[in-house]
């Protein structure tokens, strides 16, 4: 694989002024419990496709030709709801709770058609789950797919439909018919090649920060990551590798303990596992069985995708010592690091990179092609 490229921060030069120094507050990245409020993972959605236009009516009528028959045309059809996945979407704050196509347009006179109503496009994040009545109805996963989520109604018939030898001057029209009305749940799941899994204050967050661009919150107190965030890993041959940030599990956590379930759903689109556990805490090893434990009971079979095991916070004393110990315990790769000071990150990102080039390998090879971000 090639080499890592992590880019160092911009810096500008020069003495900025009053107005500049404003301008740079105002910048500032929002803090993490502001953030959870434009986080949306779940939403309600009533739509309602286009109504389709009704018949035209008419008779053709011109000099010397008052008995022209029946021109009245078609009525266009309703325009529909589509559901389309798009890679800039992040949330589901932006999908609002109520969607309508466009009607379409009345027949008109000689014969002329109604136009037909034009379609919404309503964007959702790419690992959108759209489900009725508790039921998956589609899975858009990858970029660009779409989904008809309310169907437009037909247009109506209008007078010249009814021509024939029978009835030579029909006054027969028909209306447009309504368009499909459908209430579906939204829900999304974090789609990322790699997920980083551990408690509360095992350094995820700050790991994240240091292999990607991401700014998930960092604190001293648990639970500082209230929403899942997703940092891309740049590599000089242009691959990246998405590596998503969920939030702190605890025991239990399957039981919808702490933050529970709202949470382990973004788990299960990841294609490995990146364990993170504190080395300073005694027994580390306990919490890798633990976490694996969660998973399992969340999903069977989730704890058996590809991982390896990251021991965090190497820079302090207690670390040193449980390493070893870690070592002995634990069957998968052990990279022992500090988030905290950069060291021993080149071997992450050197193994993360082989996990990756492993699942394009796989999913070639299946005949299915690869996520990409």
């Amino acid at each position: 694989p090639c080499q890592p490229f992590l880019s160092p921060p911009s810096f500008s030069t020069g003495r900025p002024g009053f107005a500049q120094d404003r301008r740079v507050r105002q910048k500032r990245a929002l803090s993490e419990r502001r953030l959870t409020r434009y986080f949306v993972d779940h939403r309600k959605v009533r739509v309602v496709g286009g109504q389709g236009g009704a018949g035209g009516h008419s008779f053709y009528s011109e000099p010397r030709k008052i008995f022209g028959g029946p021109d009245g045309g078609n009525g266009g059809d309703g325009g529909h709801v589509i559901l389309k996945a798009d890679q800039q979407m992040k949330s589901l704050s932006s999908v609002l709770p109520f969607y309508q196509g466009f009607h379409g347009e009345k027949g008109g006179r000689k014969n002329c058609y109604g136009a037909n109503g034009a379609y919404v496009y309503v964007k959702v994040p790419v690992g959108t789950l759209v489900k009725e009545d508790g039921k998956v109805v589609a899975d858009l996963s990858h970029h660009g797919e779409e989904y008809v989520a309310a169907y437009g109604g037909a247009g109506g018939k209008g007078n010249r439909f009814f021509l024939s030898n029978e009835n030579r001057a029909p006054t027969l029209f028909t209306p447009g018919e309504p368009g499909q009305e459908r209430v579906l749940h939204l829900e999304l799941k974090t789609t990322a090649h790699a997920g980083l899994v551990g408690f509360p204050n095992a350094g995820k967050s700050s790991l994240l920060r240091a292999i990607s661009r991401a700014k998930p919150a960092v604190a001293a107190y648990p639970f500082t990551t209230l929403n899942p965030h997703v940092g891309i890993v740049h590599y000089q041959d242009y691959e990246q590798v998405a590596v998503a940030d969920i939030p702190g599990l605890i025991k239990g956590a399957h039981q919808n303990r702490g933050l529970g379930v709202a949470f382990l759903k973004h788990i299960e689109r990841c294609r490995f596992f990146l364990y993170v556990v504190d080395l300073s805490v005694p027994q580390p090893w306990i919490q890798l069985q633990d976490l694996k434990y969660e998973l399992e009971q969340y999903e069977k079979g989730l704890s058996e995708r590809p991982c390896v095991v990251i021991g965090n916070k190497i820079d302090l004393a207690e670390s040193r010592i449980n390493l070893p110990l870690l070592k002995e315990q634990v069957a998968e790769r052990v990279i022992a690091l500090s988030a905290l000071t950069g060291h021993n990150l080149e071997e992450l990102l050197w193994h993360l990179r082989e996990l990756y080039d492993t699942y394009v390998k796989t999913e070639q090879s299946r005949g299915q092609s690869p996520v990409k971000w």
